[in-house]
């Protein structure tokens, strides 16, 4: 299927490794341009090395990256200086860290909303109304399972990225909709990342048992009995950002191999 977005822009944030990397593969896949973003440097400039070598010949897409902080003020400053325009946006934070909400100061809970809800806001707001200019826009933003079943361990991340969820519900349905523009969330369940290593490990250290009885355990719950993996990750994302879902915004994703059992 040709999805209708050859040669657009994007931006993806996280995008050295994990999910951002899986959405960042497929729309290069798909011809789009794409400025990756992610801190670290070394991983970010030999990831958007990888997507050129493998797909800028056949595709014609361009592969930019910029190593920089997205949830500061220069951060932004500096991605927005390399291109001032996107078509497509996808918000992504590293998760914050896992624990028992009775350990977590102010500083814990400030810092968790300013990356999984307020950089994510201000993304938006530096984006849309270009896009609405232009008649075309797609914003995804990924949040978490957590945001529609919570995990304990997860505190910080269920309240911040809730945040953003009521945030989205109500700007993807103002007259921005009529203009072209979507705006939706994908919820990830466990996927095959550095964060499930991390939640895993967390989650061992808290029953007593080892990384790989939890990790047996975790798949045994979920109906495909597998984490998912970044690149079926990226697929979704993509379909998110085509012309054929032009009549989807304000929707919550949720991809978690079946995990979550309820009818809506």
């Amino acid at each position: 299927m040709d999805l209708g977005i050859k040669g657009k822009w994007a931006l993806v944030c996280g995008a050295s490794k994990g999910l951002g990397l899986g959405c960042a593969q497929a729309l290069v896949a798909e011809g789009v341009n794409v400025l990756m973003v992610a801190r670290g440097h070394e991983a970010l400039q030999q990831s958007a090395m990888n997507l050129e070598a493998a797909y800028a010949v056949s595709t014609g897409a361009e592969v930019l990256f910029c190593a920089q902080d997205i949830t500061t003020e220069a951060g932004r400053a500096a991605v927005f200086a390399m291109r001032s325009q996107f078509d497509i946006v996808v918000t992504n934070a590293g998760g914050p860290p896992t624990g028992d909400f009775r350990d977590w100061d102010r500083e814990a809970w400030i810092k968790a909303v300013d990356a999984n809800m307020l950089t994510p806001i201000e993304l938006i707001k530096a984006t849309v109304d270009g896009m609405a200019a232009r008649g075309f826009g797609r914003i995804v933003n990924i949040t978490s399972s957590s945001v529609k079943s919570p995990i304990d361990i997860l505190g910080l991340s269920n309240g911040a990225r809730s945040g953003l969820t009521g945030f989205v519900a109500g700007v993807a349905r103002s007259s921005l909709a009529a203009k072209g523009v979507t705006i939706n969330n994908l919820l990830p369940g466990k996927f095959d990342t550095d964060r499930i290593a991390t939640t895993v490990k967390a989650a061992a250290a808290k029953t007593g048992k080892s990384v790989d009885e939890v990790r047996a355990a975790q798949q045994a719950q979920i109906p495909m009995g597998r984490y998912g993996t970044p690149q079926e990750f990226g697929q979704v994302c993509a379909f998110l950002c085509s012309q054929q879902a032009s009549y989807m915004t304000g929707q919550n994703v949720l991809l978690d191999g079946g995990a979550y059992p309820g009818t809506y």
